[in-house]
């Protein structure tokens, strides 16, 4: 084809194999641990370590295209991507700007490993840039966000975190899990390194644990050496259903942003519930900056019942379809109360400044049909 090729098209053929191994229409799963030597630089020989497998290679190509970058790279899972992508650009006595209400995974990374290691970090209000200089130290590297924020769904002033971090100079990084690239491709408003929990969206049938650093082939190729030191690789099995998941990417988002929206609304219109968080509702304190963002509001949001912690228990404990697990993006619908859960071992003072409540409950739309989730969630409110 000549002209540019849109999303569905580039989730299905993106970087593949060409000619096709002995004719087969799927990137066969390459199950070797290496690889034969042809007098190439060493380090270019097919090692599953080194995440340079034919199922690695593809994914990689379909990845960056994608997101919109010039290379992207898989690792074992959401965690590894962020580990080796602070690892590759800090040192000791480094500093970061980070986003006040992140993932608790990440919250818990910066607090342990990074601080071990003697990287120290600032949290910054994302809706107010004109307080962010006041947390520049001389040692700030990095400026770390989240497209939607995990689980309030905020959206940060992202347009001002670009112009803020090109302005000091500092290397800007996203965590895009839950907008996905189908409903926002942060490379093509100026951030450097887009981050994904691959596990989530991307795959999308909760059956492996990915995630994927994407973005200038320079950076990829700093974290990628540094990858190859912690081991955090992707192996060829988990290659081949991420590939496969990515052909139905487009259409599952599509989906499921809509789901999501209706479901919005149900809880917002319903007395028991105290407060709905999402973006595509017309009260969302940033839904105009998400519409004029994204493409879609995603398939996340959270609430809160009048009736707080108890009553959220037993809530969760009479819907018959989503199930009640951590993790999102999947087919089938999940539902969770963050504080018990995902959060759990962020410390209870700083979930409070977070504004994430004890009470509160995320929930991930899947793929049924949405007048089905629609009537079990009114049937647990009643």
């Amino acid at each position: 084809m000549t002209g540019k090729p849109g999303k569905s098209t580039k989730s299905i053929h993106a970087g593949r194999l060409e000619p096709r191994p002995e004719g087969a229409i799927t990137t066969p799963i390459f199950q070797s641990s290496t690889y034969e030597y042809h007098g190439e630089d060493y380090h270019n020989v097919g090692y599953l370590r080194l995440s340079n497998s034919p199922n690695h290679l593809v994914l990689g190509e379909r990845l960056a295209a994608l997101e919109g970058t010039e290379a992207a790279l898989a690792t074992g899972s959401g965690m590894a991507a962020i580990s080796a992508t602070f690892l590759a650009l800090l040192s000791t006595g480094d500093h970061i700007l980070v986003q006040d209400c992140l993932y608790g995974g990440t919250t818990s990374l910066l607090n342990h490993e990074m601080a071990r290691l003697g990287i120290s970090y600032t949290p910054i209000d994302p809706q107010a840039p004109a307080t962010w200089a006041e947390a520049v130290r001389p040692t700030t590297r990095v400026v770390y966000v989240e497209s939607l924020t995990n689980p309030l769904v905020q959206v940060a002033d992202l347009e001002a975190v670009v112009s803020f971090a090109k302005e000091h100079g500092f290397v800007t990084v996203i965590d895009n899990t839950f907008a996905s690239p189908v409903n926002f491709r942060p490379a093509e408003l100026g951030i450097d390194l887009v981050m994904e929990s691959a596990t989530k969206y991307l795959n999308g049938h909760t059956d492996i644990c990915a995630g994927v650093v994407a973005g200038s082939a320079d950076h990829v190729s700093q974290i990628k050496i540094t990858l190859d030191h912690i081991g955090g690789v992707l192996d060829s099995h988990a290659c081949f259903l991420l590939e496969r998941g990515l052909k139905t990417l487009p259409i599952r988002v599509s989906g499921q942003n809509a789901a999501a929206l209706r479901i919005a609304e149900f809880l917002e219109a319903h007395p028991r519930v105290a407060k709905v968080n999402y973006p595509g509702l017309a009260n969302h304190e940033q839904h105009h900056r998400a519409t004029r963002l994204f493409d879609g509001f995603g398939g996340m949001l959270s609430f809160e019942l009048v009736g707080g912690v108890e009553e959220a228990e037993e809530f969760l404990g009479k819907l018959t379809l989503p199930a009640h697990a951590a993790s999102l993006g999947g087919a089938e619908s999940l539902i969770v109360r963050p504080a018990a859960a995902t959060h759990g071992g962020v410390p209870p003072e700083e979930r409070a400044r977070s504004g994430i409540s004890d009470s509160l409950i995320r929930f991930s739309v899947g793929l049924e049909d949405v007048e089905d989730l629609v009537e079990d969630l009114e049937t647990a409110l009643g």
